[in-house]
C-alpha cells in the first residue's frame, strides 16, 4: 500500500508542477521514477517514452502506464493515471472561473513567460540524459544517422512524427534486435 501511495504521490506531484502539460511534466516525472525511487532504469524510461509517443493521445497519461504497470501491475497503471489527471482536473475547476478574470494581467503574464525558460532546461536535461543513454546503446554512428534521417524525414519531407516514430519503431525491431 505503501508503495501505491509513493506512485500517487510521484506522479501527483509531477504533473502539478508540470506547467506545460504532459511533455512539461517528464522531466519531473524521471526524477521521480528513476533519481529518486529507482524504479526503473534509464533505458526502460526511454523505451517507455518512445513507446507513449508510438501510441495515440496524452503524453502524461500514456507514460504513467508505462511507469505505473511495472511498478504494481494493473493497480499501479490505474494508480499513476489517476494522479496524472487528478491535478489538471482540481486546477481547471478550482481556478479556471479566477484565471479568466485576470488572463491580460502584467503579473500573471510576467509567471507564465518566466516559467517558461525552467521548462526548457528541464526538457533538454531529459532530452540530454535520453541521447546519452541511445548513444551508450547503439554507438554515436547508429544514433546520428538516426537523427539525420529523422531530422530529414520531419523538416524537409514534412512526414507526421507519427510515422517517422513507426519508420523508427520497425527499424529498431529488425534492424537492431
Amino acid at each position: 500500500m505503501l508503495l501505491l501511495w509513493e506512485l500517487f504521490k510521484s506522479f501527483f506531484l509531477a504533473n502539478i508542477f508540470g506547467y506545460g502539460g504532459g511533455p512539461a511534466s517528464i522531466p519531473l516525472v524521471y526524477h521521480e521514477v528513476i533519481d529518486k525511487h529507482q524504479w526503473m532504469s534509464e533505458t526502460d524510461f526511454s523505451n517507455g517514452i518512445a513507446l507513449a509517443n508510438a501510441l495515440p493521445g496524452p503524453i502524461a497519461t500514456k507514460i504513467a502506464a508505462s511507469v505505473g504497470y511495472p511498478v504494481s501491475g494493473v493497480l499501479g497503471v490505474s494508480v499513476a493515471i489517476l494522479a496524472t489527471i487528478v491535478p489538471s482536473a482540481l486546477l481547471m475547476i478550482i481556478i479556471f472561473k479566477q484565471l479568466d478574470k485576470y488572463k491580460k494581467s502584467k503579473v500573471l503574464l510576467g509567471v507564465m513567460l518566466l516559467v517558461q525558460p525552467v521548462v526548457a532546461v528541464l526538457m533538454w536535461k531529459v532530452t540530454y540524459t535520453m541521447g546519452a543513454t541511445a548513444v551508450s546503446q547503439l554507438g554515436w554512428l547508429q544514433f546520428g544517422v538516426l537523427a539525420v534521417l529523422s531530422y530529414i524525414a520531419l523538416e524537409r519531407l514534412k512526414w507526421h512524427p507519427a510515422l517517422v516514430i513507426l519508420v523508427a519503431a520497425v527499424y529498431g525491431g529488425v534492424i537492431i534486435a
